[in-house]
This record gives structure tokens, sequence and C-alpha cells, in this order.
């Protein structure tokens, strides 16, 4: 079944090769895409995308508050944030917002096609330099993240090869190529790490990593 995708972005150009990434990709449907947030509610209402992918930066609502509208509107549609701001003040604000991912227009097309698998999943998606970066933001606001305090994570050498290449940046499709191992294998891996680490998800492991030095 197709991961249905709408896009808000006002740069045409972007807009459509965007779409056209997702239309020519197996398992997705591009069902909308718009240059503005003028008639967001009837629009997705019309065309009920599992993903939205956001632009941050729009002429008149911008997407940080569109963000919002829709979470309270339409809860079981997740917005996947994308800007070429990598500003951390924003990612919180989005993030506050509603927004179960965040990626930058830099990112290559395998990685937003692997970040709207993980959050059409429900899984919180971040690029590895913004999780570094809302890391260092709740610091600088005092803002704890509540990690157990564990000295032994009992990582295998191989669970912590396949950690450090996830804070890296790295998808399953190539940590399996780095690793000549299959993606089944990979993702075995990354379940026993999420459970050795107690996280649920591959934004929440590449922070713990981060914030306790395991990376």
């Amino acid at each position: 079944m197709d991961i249905n995708v709408a896009i808000f972005e006002d740069n045409n150009l972007v807009r459509e090769a965007l779409k056209s990434i997702i239309d020519n990709t197996e398992g997705f449907c591009c069902v909308g895409n718009y240059s503005n947030g003028r008639h967001w509610e009837e629009e997705l209402y019309r065309c009920q995308p599992q993903v939205i992918l956001m632009d941050i930066e729009m002429p008149g609502m911008d997407g940080i508050e569109l963000t919002r509208k829709i979470s309270n509107t339409y809860p079981e549609m997740k917005v996947l944030i994308q800007t070429v701001f990598d500003d951390n003040s924003k990612i919180f604000k989005a993030l506050c917002a509603g927004a179960l991912g965040y990626i930058l227009k830099s990112d290559s097309p395998e990685k937003y096609l692997e970040a709207i698998r993980e959050v059409a999943a429900g899984v919180p998606y971040m690029n590895v330099g913004i999780a570094r970066k809302t890391l260092t933001f709740f610091t600088q606001k005092n803002i704890i993240l509540v990690f157990p305090e564990i000295s032994d994570y009992q990582l295998s050498p191989r669970e912590l090869e396949v950690l450090h290449k996830l804070v890296e940046g790295n998808s399953i499709r190539q940590l399996a190529d780095q690793l000549f191992i299959s993606n089944e294998t990979v993702r075995t891996h990354v379940k026993h790490i999420y459970k050795k680490l107690h996280v649920a998800n591959r934004t929440e492991a590449i922070m713990k990593a981060i914030q306790q030095g395991i990376c």
C-alpha cells in the first residue's frame, strides 16, 4: 500500500522535484502539492495524506503555524518539516507545534524517502546534524532530556559499529552496503540497540549516544 504524501512548498522547482521523486518511487504517491497554506484545511480533507512535507518558510502562514493547525485539526496526519535552515529555535518550535520529523533540503532523496517511511510509521525522524543542534539547544535552555544513567549498555562491537554509523546519518540501506550484511540484519541490530539503550526510535538513540558520549 502506497504512502500518500502532500507537499507544502513555495518554490515551484523544489516542489515539482519532490513530487517527481515521490511519484517515481514504488510505495509512494504524491496526493497534493501546494505553494502556500491558504486553503490547507479543505485541501488536506480532500487528499487525505499520511505524511505532509512542510516547508518551514512560506509566504503568509509559515510552516510552524500551519503545522500547529494541522496537528490540532488532523492529528492522524504526520508532518515532516523541511528547510534550508538548521536554526535551533525553529527546530524547537516546529517540534513543539507537532512536527514528527525535521529534514534539511540538502539531504539526499534517499534520506527524504527514509524519513517519510519512518514518519508514516509514527517514528520521529531527525537529520543527525539537527539532532546534535537540538540537544545543544535543550542544554542551553536548561531543558533536561531524561535518559537512564547506565555506564555499560552491553552493546556488542557490531552494535557499537551500527550505532556509530546511525549517528553519522547513514540509512539502513547504506549501513547494509557498508557492513556487507542484509537490510534485515541491520534492522535486527538496530532493534537490539534500541532495547539496550532503552529508547524507542532512531532520534532518541542518536541523541542519547551523543549526550552520554557513547559515540
